[in-house]
């Protein structure tokens, strides 16, 4: 579902999964890591008889760190977010302004999770899922991330539309790094300015339009309404990041092909 990482807060449509479906996919996640780790012992097990106690305990951190963080975070990189338990039950983790994890969110998440989940056995994460309001754990907290719920079905939002005669300027436009609070807010505004009161709908426009402006470069054409201006800005940032999404995809699917292809050699 590409178009649940847009810059335009698309994904925040999407409800945070809850304590009861992220338990089960952490059980499933733990079965196949430790399946993992149970076939690196019996792979190098030969090794266990000939270590003395100094690197027989070594080896043992080695193994853990590697099956139970640095597994854990490489899956979620290349997966933008998921894992096989998340993959079995529809979920997926996000950044919280909507966007897809990089290596550094995973790689938090992994490290938390690992004194979180395995150390005290997840004690500690039931409630900081069930007191937060996006259900989050404490690496979600630290990594700046959280856990959706693709699965369910709402009504969606209207889809910003670009101007047509505002077309030109934003295709060359720095748009720079809109924040996901900011973007909701402007995205919601625009969805619902028919129902404001015409003095609500010119306060909170001319905040919004205000605080776009500051990260937009050139400004918009002399007598751009403000409404169009933030539609514009919208449609321009989502039309860029499914061209940056359908790029991802084909080179995940050249990468596939290669090594497909290097098999079969």
């Amino acid at each position: 579902m590409s178009t649940l990482v847009t810059g335009d807060a698309v994904v925040l449509e999407l409800p945070p999964a809850g304590l009861g479906t992220r338990l089960l996919g952490v059980l499933i996640d733990v079965a196949a890591y430790l399946a993992v780790g149970v076939a690196a012992v019996w792979l190098f097990g030969f090794t266990f008889f000939v270590l003395d106690d100094a690197a027989l305990s070594a080896l043992v951190l080695v193994l853990v760190v590697l099956v139970l963080v640095v597994l854990p975070a490489t899956v979620e990189t290349l997966t933008r977010g998921r894992s096989l338990g998340k993959l079995a039950l529809g979920l997926r983790v996000v950044r919280d302004d909507g966007g897809p994890v990089r290596s550094r969110h995973a790689a938090a998440r992994a490290l938390v999770g690992f004194g979180e989940i395995y150390l005290t056995l997840g004690a500690i994460t039931a409630p900081f899922v069930l007191g937060t309001r996006r259900c989050k754990r404490l690496g979600d907290m630290l990594a700046g991330t959280y856990v959706v719920s693709e699965r369910t079905a709402l009504v969606r939002g209207a889809v910003a539309r670009m101007p047509p005669h505002l077309a030109g300027w934003a295709v060359s436009a720095d748009l720079g790094q809109v924040p996901g609070p900011l973007s909701l807010a402007t995205r919601s505004f625009l969805a619902r300015a028919d129902g404001l009161s015409p003095r609500a709908r010119a306060e909170l426009g001319d905040r919004l339009a205000a605080d776009l402006s500051v990260l937009v470069s050139p400004p918009p054409p002399v007598g751009t309404s403000r409404e169009d201006f933030m539609a514009a800005v919208l449609a321009e940032r989502r039309r860029r990041d499914l061209e940056r999404i359908a790029r991802e995809q084909a080179q995940l699917d050249r990468l596939r092909s290669m090594t497909e292809h290097a098999r079969g050699d």
